[in-house]
């Protein structure tokens, strides 16, 4: 019976390299601060309610000072989203 031939395979070489230019900045450095500066004015607003007993930041506004403070909060969670 005759004998089958080995097939010899091309030896792998790698495609070139592209070279490419990465951006490490994604135009968004406003996000950061925004977003430290909404929890740290929630946070001072909610520490400035209690230790003023009520009277400060808007006496008027009672009890509902703790939820503007977490409002705070909230919208720097919200502007966290936006951080690549």
């Amino acid at each position: 019976m005759p004998k089958s031939r080995i097939r010899k395979k091309d030896d792998f070489t790698p495609p070139p390299a592209k070279t490419t230019s990465l951006k490490m900045t994604s135009g968004r450095g406003w996000v950061a601060p925004l977003m430290l500066a909404m929890f740290l004015i929630g946070l001072a607003w909610i520490v400035l309610f209690y230790v003023s007993e009520g009277d400060l930041p808007i006496k008027s506004m009672g009890n509902w000072n703790i939820v503007c403070g977490f409002g705070f909060i909230a919208v720097g969670f919200g502007v966290s989203t936006q951080w690549k």
